[in-house]
C-alpha cells in the first residue's frame, strides 16, 4: 500500500508563518472561543494549547467542520487554515490525500485522536484515508503551528493536529447525511446518539460509506467506516470506550503524471487524467515506448486490481477522575490494529529479485517472468497514557507520560506467476518493533491578572528494532534515542489584546526507510529550535493578529539523490536549515448579512548548504557512478514563500448563507536545488458554497449544501516529485505531478430527525 512506498520518495519541506487562533467570524465570537475550551475533554486538554498558552493555534468548532464536510478528507477541511497546502492523488480530495503546514509534510505533523497518537509509527506519516468520514464524528479540531504543546506521538516539526470526538452530546439526536458530486462521488452517513440517559450514560454511533471514481483515470475509492462510543458519566468520574474502524480500497494513482504528458509536446486533452499504474506492458521495450509515446492509458491493456487495500480499527478506553476541586487524574489505554496490502502486476521481473534461481526449460535458462505480487503490513500499535492535573486560581500544573509499542510485520507474496513461482510464494517476511516512552511536566502560572508564564519539559526514549528490509534482508537495526524537549513562554492579555513569546525544542528520530541506508551510513536524529512571537486584538466584530516565527533545524533529513548500500535512494542529514516568516490574519463582521476573514503567510525557507548526487549512466544505461554538486542557500522543497486564504460570507435572507472561499499558493520547488526546471507553479483557486437551512419541516432540520470547487477551472498541481540523472553527458530531469480537478461540484442533504 502507499504507506509502504510513501517515505521512499519524501522530500522534506518547510515554510515559515506567523499565526494566532482564528475562529470563524460570527456574532458570538468570544462565546464560541470560550466554549471550545470549556467543552474539550480532559484527555484532549493534555495535548492542546489553552486559551492563554503562548503557542500559535487555530481552533475549528463542530459547526465549522460540518460546513466543509461533504465527503472530502480531513486535509480538505483544513484548507482555509493558515499556512496549509493540501493535495490529493485522485485529484478530488477522496482517497489518498495530504497536507503540508508551514511547508512541513505529514511525517513531521503530529496527529492525535482524542489525545492518542495516530501517526504511523514507522513512516511517521498520517493516512487519513484509513479514517473515512471521520469528520462526521468530530466535535473539534485544534491545529498548532510550530512545535506547540505536543506531548504524545511523533515529534511536531511543523504542526500538531488534535482531533476530538469525546465531547458529551447531552441531547438525543439522529441524522442522515448524503452527498453527491462530480466523478460519481457519493457520501452516505447515518449517525445517532442517545443523549444523557439517567444523567449518566451516553451512546454515539455512526456508519459511513464514501465512493468516488476520482478525477485521475481509474483513481477510484471505495471506503467504509463505523464509529461507536459509550460513556458513563459520574459526579466525579467518567469512563468512555470508543471503537471505530475504516476500510479502504483505492485504485493506485501515486505515480503521478510525467511532465511531458502534462505540459510538454506530448500533452493532450486527457493529460490531466493520465495514470500509468496498472498498465500492462509485454516487454521492457514496449514499456519504454508506450510510456513515452503520449498514448492515452484508456487505449492500453490494464490490470483491474492494481489496488491498495487496508483496514484499521481503533479501540480507546478513557478513565477520568476528579479527586477534589484542585486535582484531576486521567488515563487512557488504546489498541490500533492495522492490516492490508497493495497489489501489482509486474512485467518481466527477474527471478533473482525474489530470491529464486533462473528457471531452466528444455535446456534454456529463463531469467524473467510476469507475476502478480502483494506487499503486506500486519501490525499492532498499543499503549497507555496517564496524566494528573492540578489547578488553583494562579497555577495549572500537569504531570503526564505515556508508553507505546508498535509491533509490525512486513511480508510479500507472489499470488500468481506466468511460470516458475508457486502460488502464494512468500519472498520476504520481516518484523519490526518500535517502543516509545515519555514523561512530561507542564506548568502555567498567572503572575498577575494579565501576565502568564508557561513551562514544559519532556523526556522521551525511542527504540527501533528492525530485522531486515525487503532490499536488504540481512541488515538488522537496533537503535535507541533519548530526547529532552523543553518549552518556555510568556503571554499577556488585556482589553481584548493578547500577545506572547515562546521558545520550544523538538527532537525527532528517523523513519524506517532512513535506517535502510546501511551499517556505514546510519542517520542521526533531527532537532528543531522554534521561536514564536505573536499578538492579536479582538472585539465583538473585529479580530486581527500576527505571528513571527523562526524555526532553526539541525541535521534535517532530506533526499539528496545519494544511494545507500543496496543502491536505493536515502535521506541524509543536512547540518543547517531554517524557516522564518510572518502569518497575518483577521476577520470583520460588517453587518448582519456580510462578514469576511483572511490569512496570509509570508516566509523564507532555506537550506544553507545542500549536496546533490546525480546518477551517471552511459548510452546503454550501464552504471557509472554519481556526479556531485554543492548548492548554497537554496529554498527548502515544497515550501512556498506565500500562502493565503480568504472567506467572504453573505447572508442575504434568513437561513441562507453564500460563501466565497479563495486560496493562493506561490511557486514551490520539487527538490532543494531551487531549479526553475523542477518546480510547482503558483496557483489561485476560487470555491463557492451555498448553505440553506429549513427547520421544523417534517424533520427538525434540513440543511442543503452546494459547493462548486475551482470555479475558474484552474489547471494546477499542488504536489509532485522529481529525480534526475546524467544521460550521454547531459543532465536529465524527470518531473511528475499530481494535478487537481478542474471545476467540480458537491451537493449535500443533511437531515436531523
Amino acid at each position: 500500500m502507499k504507506r509502504i512506498a510513501f517515505v521512499s520518495c519524501i522530500l522534506f519541506s518547510a515554510s515559515l508563518s506567523f499565526s494566532q487562533e482564528v475562529p470563524a467570524v460570527s456574532e458570538s465570537r468570544q462565546e464560541t472561543t470560550d466554549s471550545f475550551y470549556l467543552l474539550s475533554p480532559v484527555e484532549v486538554k493534555a495535548v492542546r494549547a489553552g486559551q492563554k498558552a503562548p503557542f500559535t493555534k487555530t481552533n475549528l468548532s463542530k459547526a465549522e467542520i460540518q460546513k466543509n464536510n461533504l465527503g472530502q478528507d480531513i486535509p480538505f477541511i483544513l484548507n482555509q487554515t493558515p499556512s496549509a497546502v493540501i493535495n490529493s492523488d485522485a485529484g478530488n480530495g477522496i482517497g489518498y490525500t495530504g497536507i503540508r503546514i508551514r511547508g512541513t509534510d505529514a511525517t513531521r505533523i503530529n496527529v492525535t485522536l482524542n489525545g492518542i497518537p495516530y501517526n504511523d509509527a514507522e513512516s511517521q506519516g498520517s493516512f487519513f484515508v484509513d479514517l473515512p468520514d471521520f469528520a462526521s464524528s468530530l466535535n473539534s479540531i485544534q491545529v498548532q503551528r510550530g512545535v506547540g504543546t505536543s506531548s504524545n506521538g511523533t515529534g511536531a516539526f511543523g504542526a500538531t493536529i488534535s482531533l476530538s470526538t469525546n465531547e458529551v452530546n447531552t441531547k438525543p439526536y439522529a441524522e442522515i447525511n448524503n452527498s453527491y458530486g462530480s466523478f460519481n462521488t457519493w457520501k452516505n452517513t447515518v449517525k445517532a446518539g442517545t443523549g444523557l440517559i439517567d444523567n449518566h450514560f451516553t451512546i454515539d454511533a455512526r456508519l459511513s460509506q464514501v465512493t468516488s471514481n476520482g478525477f485521475i483515470d481509474r483513481a477510484s475509492s471505495n471506503l467504509q467506516s463505523f464509529y461507536l462510543s459509550g460513556a458513563y458519566l459520574g459526579k466525579k468520574s467518567s469512563l468512555r470506550f470508543n471503537v471505530f474502524s475504516g476500510k479502504e480500497k483505492t485504485y493506485q494513482a501515486w505515480n503521478g503524471i510525467p511532465e511531458a504528458k502534462l505540459k510538454g509536446s506530448e500533452s493532450d486533452v486527457l493529460a490531466h487524467y493520465y495514470n500509468n499504474l496498472g498498465v500492462l506492458y509485454f516487454t521492457q521495450a514496449d514499456s519504454v515506448n508506450l510510456f513515452n509515446s503520449g498514448k492515452r492509458t484508456f487505449n492500453l491493456p490494464l490490470y483491474d486490481n492494481e489496488t491498495d487495500n487496508y483496514r484499521q480499527t481503533h479501540y480507546q478506553l478513557f478513565f477520568n477522575q476528579n479527586i477534589n476541586d484542585n486535582w484531576q487524574f486521567n488515563t487512557a489505554a488504546f489498541l490500533s490494529r492495522g492490516s492490508g496490502y497493495y497489489e501489482n502486476y509486474k512485467v518481466q521481473e527477474k527471478f533473482s529479485k525474489y530470491g529464486l534461481p533462473d528457471l531452466v526449460l528444455n535446456g534454456t535458462a529463463i531469467e524473467r517472468t510476469d507475476l502478480i505480487r502483494q506487499k503486506w503490513l500486519d501490525n499492532y500499535f498499543y499503549g497507555q497514557l496517564l496524566s494528573a492535573h492540578y489547578k488553583n486560581n494562579k497555577l495549572a500544573f500537569t504531570l503526564g507520560g505515556s508508553w507505546t509499542v508498535y509491533d509490525g510485520e512486513h511480508y510479500g507474496d507472489v499470488i500468481w506467476a506466468q511460470y516458475g513461482i508457486d502460488k502464494d510464494y512468500r519472498y520476504y517476511d520481516l518484523d519490526a518493533v518500535k517502543s516509545d516512552i515519555n514523561i512530561y511536566a507542564k506548568c502555567e502560572y498567572a503572575l498577575t491578572s494579565n501576565w502568564n508564564l508557561f513551562a514544559d519539559m519532556q523526556y522521551k526514549h525511542v527504540q527501533h528494532k528492525m530485522n531486515g528490509f525487503e532490499n536488504n534482508p540481512s541488515l538488522v537495526i537496533n537503535r535507541k534515542f533519548d530526547f529532552l524537549n523543553p518549552k518556555l513562554g510568556v503571554s499577556f492579555s488585556k482589553n481584548g489584546w493578547q500577545s506572547y513569546f515562546s521558545y520550544a525544542v523538538a527532537n525527532k528520530e528517523p523513519n524506517r526507510t532512513d535506517f535502510e541506508a546501511g551499517k556505514t551510513s546510519q542517520p542521526t536524529k533531527e532537532t528543531l529550535h522554534d521561536f514564536e512571537a505573536g499578538f492579536e486584538k479582538r472585539t465583538a466584530k473585529f479580530q486581527a493578529g500576527a505571528t513571527l516565527f523562526y524555526m532553526l533545524y539541525k541535521d534535517q533529513l532530506v533526499l539528496t539523490g545519494m544511494i545507500n548500500d543496496v543502491g536505493a535512494y536515502t535521506r541524509t542529514n543536512v547540518p543547517n536549515s531554517y524557516r522564518a516568516g510572518i502569518e497575518l490574519q483577521g476577520g470583520y463582521i460588517f453587518n448582519n448579512w456580510l462578514n469576511a476573514s483572511a490569512n496570509l503567510a509570508l516566509s523564507r525557507n532555506k537550506i544553507k548548504s545542500f549536496t546533490q548526487y546525480l546518477d551517471d549512466y552511459d548510452a546503454s544505461f550501464d552504471w557509472k557512478g554519481q556526479q556531485v554538486t554543492v548548492y548554497k542557500n537554496t529554498d527548502i522543497a515544497f515550501s512556498p514563500s506565500v500562502v493565503g486564504g480568504a472567506t467572504i460570507n453573505f447572508i442575504p435572507v434568513k437561513n441562507l448563507e453564500i460563501g466565497l472561499l479563495s486560496k493562493y499558493v506561490s511557486k514551490q520547488y520539487l527538490d532543494n536545488t531551487q531549479s526553475e526546471t523542477k518546480k510547482l507553479d503558483a496557483f489561485y483557486t476560487q470555491d463557492a458554497r451555498v448553505i440553506y437551512t429549513l427547520k421544523n419541516k417534517i424533520f427538525n432540520e434540513w440543511k442543503l449544501i452546494g459547493q462548486v470547487n475551482n470555479v475558474l477551472n484552474k489547471k494546477y498541481e499542488p504536489n509532485g516529485y522529481t529525480y534526475g540523472y546524467i544521460y550521454d553527458g547531459t543532465p536529465v530531469n524527470e518531473n511528475f505531478y499530481f494535478p487537481m480537478a478542474g471545476t467540480n461540484f458537491m451537493v449535500g442533504v443533511n437531515i436531523k430527525l
